[in-house]
This record gives structure tokens, C-alpha cells and sequence, in this order.
């Protein structure tokens, strides 16, 4: 019976640090592209590169939230990264479908799901691991 109830609370963990990595992604991301829309407007940058700006604010949120994600999940972490990552595109996709009148599938959003899922795997490969040390250590005859 422990061992159902550990399992439970396993879970309990990791959807939540996953959901919590997913909303830190979508607001690094949304303060990414505020930042690229305020160059754009001052003539910092030009006005062509949109997509470039998207993709590059959903692999920083993607990094950031999977950065955050495998501090919950440090033993599956590859997989910890891509859940915070699918979750901030479902969160953009879900948006959008409020936002707008119906949800396409096109250039802008497989940029989108490109750029969050790869941020995500970045996070999960580069997140340090804990090693354990061995008890006892290793003898010598």
C-alpha cells in the first residue's frame, strides 16, 4: 500500500513541476517577444524577422521552464524537458484557439512547437545530474 501511495505522489510531483515549467516558458517567452517587439518598433531590428524572434523565445522559455521541470523531475530529465516544452505549446495553441477563430496549422505554429520542444530537450540534456556516491567506496587487494 506504501508503495501505490509513493507512486501517486510521484506523479502528483511531476505534473506539477511539469505544468509549473510549462508556465514559466510561455512568460519567458511572452517577455522575449515584448522585448523583440519593442527593438522592432525602435528600428533596432527589422521588421522580417518575426519568425526568427518566435523561435528563438520558444527555445529560451523552452530551456528556462525544462530547466525548472527537471529540478522536480531530476531522474527523467530528457523527458522532464520535453514535458515542460509540450506544455507551453499546448498553452500557446490553447491561447491562440481563445484568442482567435480557429487554430491552423502552419509555418508560425510548427516554429512554435519546433522551438518549445527543442528548448525543452536542450534543458533536459544540459540539466547537471546528481551523481550518487558509492557506499564504501571501491578496495583494493
Amino acid at each position: 500500500m506504501h508503495k501505490a501511495e509513493g507512486r501517486e505522489s510521484g506523479a502528483a510531483r511531476m505534473m506539477a513541476g511539469a505544468l509549473l515549467g510549462g508556465l514559466l516558458a510561455l512568460g519567458v517567452e511572452l517577455i522575449v517577444l515584448l522585448l523583440g517587439a519593442y527593438a522592432i518598433s525602435h528600428g533596432i531590428l527589422k521588421e522580417d524577422v518575426s519568425v526568427q524572434l518566435t523561435a528563438a523565445a520558444c527555445v529560451i522559455g523552452g530551456i528556462a521552464g525544462g530547466w525548472l521541470t527537471c529540478s522536480w523531475w531530476p531522474s527523467r530529465r530528457f523527458l522532464a524537458g520535453l514535458s515542460a516544452g509540450l506544455i507551453c505549446f499546448l498553452l500557446i495553441a490553447a491561447i491562440g484557439l481563445l484568442w482567435g477563430e480557429a487554430f491552423t496549422v502552419g509555418i508560425q505554429a510548427l516554429v512554435e512547437m519546433a522551438g518549445c520542444l527543442c528548448g525543452g530537450a536542450i534543458s533536459g540534456l544540459l540539466f547537471p545530474s546528481k551523481k550518487r556516491k558509492k557506499k564504501g567506496g571501491s578496495r583494493v587487494r
